[in-house]
């Protein structure tokens, strides 16, 4: 059950096309935008600065999906485990990449690149950080600054979001529960306090 409700899509029509927008990229308008929506200004600044990191940049948008799902995994929000994998897979991941992410440093199914970005994403996700010098020189060999902070930008946007849906105990919308249900159960997924 969420600590604090979510508000109804339909109170709220003044916002109904930032709405729409988040729900045209995402397929879904989340419950985190909705919980959000008790402070319009924090939900509207939020939502730019997560278009502004994870629509079109320098980045893949596959790849930045993939360390959102990672750095969500890493930090066990189950909330936003569920929506990479599930708006990784539409924007063209497949299913057993997105189920291998764990094995990505032995798996031929990610090239170096994504095997440095993913290890970066997996470090920033504990806490505290373990990312090493090491594993930030090898993502710098792979990936230009404006790269490297667009990643990084990735892993620190969802670290917002981690902390918020796990503090709020957000619900689980239907279509990205579905997908975590088939997919990610095999790496210790439940829905847990966000059914």
């Amino acid at each position: 059950m969420p600590r604090l409700p979510a508000l109804e899509r339909a109170d709220l029509p003044e916002h109904e096309e930032l709405f729409a927008s988040i729900e045209s990229h995402l397929g879904v308008l989340p419950n985190s935008t909705l919980t959000m929506a008790h402070r319009p200004e924090i939900m509207a600044a939020f939502a730019d600065l997560n278009q502004a990191v994870m629509g079109p940049g320098t980045v893949d948008a596959q790849l930045k999906q993939l360390v959102a799902l990672m750095v969500s995994s890493a930090a066990t929000c189950r909330y936003c485990q569920a929506h990479t994998a599930h708006v990784a897979h539409d924007r063209g991941v497949t299913e057993a990449k997105i189920e291998a992410l764990f094995e990505h440093q032995t798996s031929d199914l990610f090239d170096d690149a994504e095997r440095a970005a993913l290890t970066i994403a997996e470090g920033a996700g504990h806490v505290p950080n373990q990312v090493t010098d090491d594993q930030f020189a090898t993502l710098r060999y792979h990936f230009s600054d404006e790269q490297v902070v667009e990643l990084v930008a990735v892993m620190s946007v969802f670290g917002y979001l981690n902390r918020w849906n796990d503090t709020m105990a957000t619900t689980l919308e239907s279509s990205p529960l579905a997908f975590a249900g088939d997919h990610l159960q095999a790496d210790g997924w439940t829905v847990g306090k966000h059914g």
